[in-house]
């Protein structure tokens, strides 16, 4: 654990890509509340972090979801309707920015990858172990060039089968609720009488049988909202943060404009796009 809140984030924020590439190969999918959950198990809240803020969400929680921006931003994280997924370049920066401090002063001060720094080809835990493996795994610029494409296309073929196989399964056996609507305060803005309202139907989201999950779009003004998921039109069965049932209020800290926020009942978990 680092000595304040802001080691602590760089930390988290490490442990973030490091959780993603290792799923890669154990082809693990975990949702964005479970990467998170992870890695504040990897990495505990100090007394201040552990406090509750507004909606029952940790400080340190609420902090570590701002900053995965950053992540976004420098390329090593992509945030899609389906979760948070790692791209080429973040498994990269795994490799090039190994510890905690070069990879917190990469990440802060937007320094770019080595161009000899190749696709690693497994989990960037295992060369740690033995230090000739470490070695080899920064190869000369050529190699690098050449290996890349090959890891590319190797990481790709071996995650696309289960990803059908998952799919396919989940339409065949998971029932669905009646009805799930996100129940917060921008529900008046969505057309709803009233807001905290899962009985409406302008907070209903719609059903995608495909991929198995619901969403819902809508144009907000920018502000900051708190919102759970609620099923067949009432507060019987809720979920909060975490997809935790009964649990803390969903944030959302909007610039403005088209939102759609998806909700898997296999997780019980939403994604924000």
């Amino acid at each position: 654990m680092g000595a304040n809140t802001a080691e602590n984030t760089n930390l988290r924020l490490k442990a973030v890509l490091d959780i993603l590439a290792e799923n890669v190969w154990s082809e693990e999918k975990l949702n964005a509340g479970e990467v998170l959950a992870e890695a504040t198990a990897r990495v505990p809240f100090n007394a201040h972090e552990a406090e509750l803020l507004s909606g029952g969400i940790p400080r340190g929680h609420k902090t570590l979801t701002s900053a995965s921006a950053k992540l976004v931003k420098a390329g090593w994280l992509v945030k899609g309707r389906s979760g948070w997924t790692i791209p080429d370049e973040g498994l990269r920066a795994t490799v090039a920015f190994p510890d905690a401090a070069a990879f917190a002063a990469a990440l802060d001060a937007g320094t770019p990858i080595p161009d000899d720094v190749a696709v690693p080809t497994a989990p960037p835990a295992k060369p740690k172990t033995k230090r000739a493996a470490g070695k080899k795994a920064a190869p000369k610029a050529a190699a690098a060039k050449e290996a890349a494409p090959k890891a590319t296309a190797a990481r790709k073929t071996t995650r696309k089968a289960p990803a059908k196989a998952e799919a396919a399964s989940a339409v065949e056996t998971l029932p669905q609720p009646e009805a799930v609507a996100v129940a917060g305060d921008f529900n008046k803005i969505l057309g709803a009488p009233e807001d905290w309202a899962p009985q409406y139907d302008e907070t209903q989201m719609e059903f995608n049988p495909l991929v198995q999950v619901w969403s819902l779009s809508a144009e907000l003004p920018a502000g900051f909202y708190t919102y759970k998921i609620a099923l067949n039109r009432s507060w019987n069965e809720n979920y909060g943060a975490f997809g935790v049932r009964d649990g803390a209020n969903h944030e959302l800290n909007h610039d403005g404009g088209p939102v759609t926020i998806t909700y898997s009942h296999a997780t019980h978990d939403i994604v924000v796009a």
